[in-house]
C-alpha cells in the first residue's frame, strides 16, 4: 500500500511539472508570429500562437467594390493559413511535453 502511494505521489509530481511545461509552452507561442497569405501575398495576416489576430493587410489592387467576394476569400484563406501553421507549432511543442499521450485538451 505505502508502494502505491509513493507511485501516486510521483504521478502527481510528474503531471504539475507537465502543466508547468505547457503553461511555458502557452506563454512562448504567444510571443510567437505566424504570417498567412493568399493571392500571391495580395493578403497577408499575421497572428499570434495563441490564435489572435496581430495583424491584417490588403494590397490596394485586390480592393473592387464588384468582386467583394474574392477578397473575402482571400482574407479567410489567408487567416486559415496563419491559424494552421500556429495550430502545427503548438501541436509539435505539446507533443515534446506529453509525449504523445493524446491527453485530453492537449494537441
Amino acid at each position: 500500500m505505502a508502494g502505491s502511494l509513493g507511485d501516486l505521489g510521483g504521478l502527481l509530481k510528474q503531471a504539475r511539472q507537465m502543466q508547468r511545461q505547457v503553461e511555458e509552452i502557452k506563454q512562448d507561442l504567444e510571443k510567437k508570429t505566424f504570417e498567412g497569405r493568399a493571392g500571391g501575398g495580395a493578403v497577408v495576416v499575421v497572428a499570434n500562437g495563441s490564435g489572435k489576430l496581430i495583424s491584417l493587410k490588403i494590397t490596394p489592387e485586390v480592393v473592387d467594390p464588384s468582386q467583394v467576394d474574392l477578397l473575402e476569400d482571400l482574407v479567410t484563406t489567408a487567416l486559415k493559413d496563419a491559424f494552421r501553421q500556429a495550430e502545427e507549432a503548438s501541436s509539435a511543442a505539446m507533443k515534446g511535453v506529453t509525449g504523445g499521450l493524446g491527453l485530453p485538451g492537449m494537441p
